[in-house]
């Protein structure tokens, strides 16, 4: 199945607003099941948040964008912008096949 990476970027001073829907964003990613192959936060040079990346299986972009755009991140407005691109791994050292 193909895959699709989200590249997301916060808004400025989004970082209490971050905080206080990671919980019901961290929900959503688990109920997405083995769908989703990885994510996480994009670190900023100061060590917090400023981003997340997450790449997921999916059978077209279009069904890959409406997974991603139904995080709660993006319900709250933390993302000032949001890419979603198809994504080919080169290397993998998970011994995880895609």
């Amino acid at each position: 199945m193909p895959l699709f990476a989200m590249i997301a970027k916060d808004k400025p001073d989004m970082g209490d607003k971050r905080i206080a829907t990671r919980p019901v964003h961290l929900e959503h990613l688990k109920a997405m099941g083995e769908k989703l192959v990885l994510a996480g936060a994009l670190m900023g040079a100061d060590g917090n948040p400023e981003g997340s990346l997450l790449v997921l299986e999916a059978d077209t972009i279009e069904a890959a964008t409406a997974s991603f755009m139904a995080d709660p991140f993006v319900a709250e407005g933390i993302f000032g912008s949001v890419e979603v691109k198809p994504w080919r791994v080169a290397i993998n050292h998970t011994n995880r096949e895609f």
